[in-house]
């Protein structure tokens, strides 16, 4: 019998010009079962957590795999004891192409944890938690919280994501890791690009709010993206591709994933998504914007 469960979504960070502040959850989620020991059928001694789905065959099974790690730090934090459990994970976010999967992940594990413990945690400390060891907030928050969010000072700010605008996701088979990444960056910009970039991230904001139309080259970087897309060749393709036929684009996260956004049932536009994306070849998804954010059931 299960006595949790929890959903979290995945996430698109940095939109474009908001380099480690923007971020916004997807339907594409992560769901965790929790059952008491005894009812569970593992029976290796040191296996806590099955994963079907992405990952499956890679995941730690034991102690070391980072929802149970998160549930650990929860408990630790929380001053509660860690309740001998086993976990069921149904993971639809692959890993390592920028859709926020380790967010995710610390993000179930901190949920369950409050759920089986009755325990305390606000969202923002739950977000300061889960950026604590998986090391970015503004996937953390958007896990959290669903829909739009910036995060400044560490602190999480949400907005309502616009109905007339989706989410496509283009996930190539390649894997990119974070860490390498980040590697990429410079080390200093020219203040006129990080001018520029605010200005531009500003419409960004503006657009995927619904406040105006979201232009194409307002999600165009230059703190960050330069580097990493010409790690990514065929992320870079895609994206000027995309971006040539007035599409709005950018990776998604650190890459490889690329994210265009598109108008709601525009047709022509998701035609030219695919096109593009096949020349690559990566795979397309059509979303929706999750507003939800983690949801728990039980306990």
């Amino acid at each position: 019998m299960s006595l949790a469960e929890v959903r979290v979504p995945a996430s698109c960070a940095n939109l474009g010009p908001g380099f480690d502040s923007f971020a916004v959850a997807v339907r594409r989620h992560l769901t965790v079962r929790v059952a008491e020991r005894a009812d569970d059928r593992v029976t290796t001694t040191g296996d806590r957590v099955t994963t079907t789905g992405e990952g499956a065959r890679e995941l730690p099974t034991d102690d070391g795999n980072l929802v149970w790690r998160a549930l650990v730090a929860y408990c630790e934090w929380a001053g509660e004891p860690v309740p001998d459990v086993s976990l069921a994970v149904d993971n639809a976010i692959p890993l390592e192409r920028g859709l926020g999967s380790s967010a995710a992940a610390a993000v179930a594990g901190l949920a369950l944890g409050r759920a089986l413990t009755s325990g305390p945690g606000r969202d923002q400390e739950m977000i300061d938690l889960a950026a604590s060891f998986e090391g970015h907030a503004d996937n953390a928050a958007a896990a959290v919280l669903g829909g739009l969010v910036v995060v400044s000072g560490g602190r999480a700010h949400r907005l309502e994501p616009a109905d007339r605008l989706m989410p496509v996701m283009c996930v190539p088979t390649d894997r990119q890791a974070t860490e390498v990444a980040r590697g990429l960056l410079p080390e200093t910009v020219p203040l006129a690009d990080a001018a520029a970039n605010g200005a531009r991230a500003a419409l960004v904001l503006a657009g995927l709010s619904g406040a105006m139309a979201l232009h194409p080259a307002a999600m165009t970087d230059v703190l960050h993206e330069p580097a990493r897309l010409a790690a990514m060749p065929g992320s870079g393709a895609l994206v000027a591709g995309l971006r040539n036929r007035r599409i709005a684009a950018c990776l998604s996260g650190a890459g490889p994933t690329v994210l265009a956004i598109v108008a709601a049932g525009d047709q022509d536009a998701l035609a030219a998504v695919r096109d593009l994306a096949a020349d690559q070849p990566f795979a397309v998804t059509v979303s929706d914007w999750d507003r939800a954010g983690a949801t728990t059931s039980g306990r």
